[in-house]
């Protein structure tokens, strides 16, 4: 589970008094919204990159939601994709929402920051971009050129522009990085990112534009191998054992304990060498995703509930028979897109920051 407090705290291992699992959704804390459906990395781990349509969201489309969304009481936009900077007027989706009192958190490559930080700074409550490791590690995942002396110039332009703003990193740990972690962290402090947070890279789902998911040989070039185990477990030790002031600051997201659940079982659940760790997750009830096209998911990794233009609201896709139907036979403990999930959500009533998938 990703849990973002106001400000970075260690994340405890103890049980979570998350938010109930309430049907009819009635409330609706967080919204997770695609508003541009391509990227501009190609990523070794993601197929978003090779989309070739231009859809994005409009702004009208935005205007007839809202008065909607506040009744469902969404607190927080989460601004994902693709790469939400390539919309051609992102901040005309970004202005309704500031002045409605919704925050708004940013995902992003981090390659267009410098371009933007104005308006970001003017918008968005809080940023997360994609940190994969140290520069060399970090520009062959991305895989295209200067991506990290981009990133390193769009965090310095966004900090002189609002000193304020929060900036987080995510780094998704996959065969390319898993020995880098301590290095991660590092160039995380480089950065002058606010926190760091590992997961694990999801390689069984259909998200990131793979209809039908990567065959084996595909998942086994990015997940770890046998031979890879002990050695991430030897990082892992050494990342415990030399930024323990990290981990106590919270600067590093999650717990020893955690990351060893997260990363090592995870990857040793995938090679059948064990069980997943069970996910406690609430976010089909307590958020949602809508796509550039209006598609409507309960998660990142689910399958799609229906489609917002469609049904004429989102009200009438979540509470839908069918949505109702399946989210009230949802066990996140045995279902199978459930139990593989690299990142589930555990919303509390006093979190006010949400997560960064």
């Amino acid at each position: 589970m990703t849990r973002l407090a106001p400000r970075p705290t260690p994340d405890p291992d103890g049980p979570v008094d998350m938010l109930a699992r309430t049907d009819p959704v009635a409330e609706l804390p967080i919204v997770i919204l695609y508003p541009h459906s391509r990227c501009n990395c190609r990523c070794v781990m993601c197929d978003i990159w090779q989309v070739t349509t231009k859809r994005e969201i409009a702004a009208g489309d935005l205007g007839r939601w809202l008065p909607e969304w506040r009744r469902l009481g969404v607190r927080r936009v989460v601004l994902s994709g693709g790469e939400p900077l390539m919309h051609s007027a992102w901040w005309e989706l970004c202005g309704p929402l500031h002045d409605a009192g919704i925050g708004v958190t940013l995902l992003s490559t981090g390659l267009l920051l410098k371009r933007h930080a104005g308006n970001i700074a003017r918008f968005c409550d809080d940023v997360v971009v994609s940190l994969d490791g140290p520069r060399d590690v970090h520009n062959r995942i991305r895989n295209v050129p200067r991506a990290y002396q981009k990133l390193a110039e769009g965090v310095a332009a966004l900090r002189a522009a609002a000193p304020e703003i929060r900036i987080s990193g995510r780094c998704t740990v996959q065969r390319a990085n898993y020995g880098s972690l301590r290095a991660t962290v590092l160039a995380a402090r480089d950065l002058g990112l606010d926190r760091i947070s590992f997961l694990a890279v999801d390689v069984s789902s259909e998200a990131f534009n793979r209809p039908g998911g990567w065959p084996a040989g595909r998942a086994g070039e990015v997940a770890l191998g046998r031979d890879d185990l002990p050695l991430l477990a030897d990082e892992l030790a050494a990342l415990e054992r030399e930024r323990a002031a990290d981990f106590a600051s919270g600067f590093i997201a999650e717990s020893p304990a955690k990351l060893r659940r997260r990363l090592h079982q995870y990857f040793a659940a995938l090679l059948g060498q064990g069980d997943f760790s069970p996910n406690d997750c609430n976010a089909p009830w307590v958020s949602t995703v809508i796509e550039t096209d209006g598609t409507v998911r309960p998660c990142f990794f689910q399958p799609p509930l229906g489609n917002v233009h469609r049904a004429g609201s989102l009200e009438a896709v979540l509470n839908s028979p069918e949505a109702l139907r399946w989210r009230r036979g949802l066990d996140t403990h045995r279902d199978a897109i459930c139990r593989k999930c690299v990142c589930s959500l555990a919303l509390r009533a006093q979190d006010e920051v949400v997560p960064a998938v």
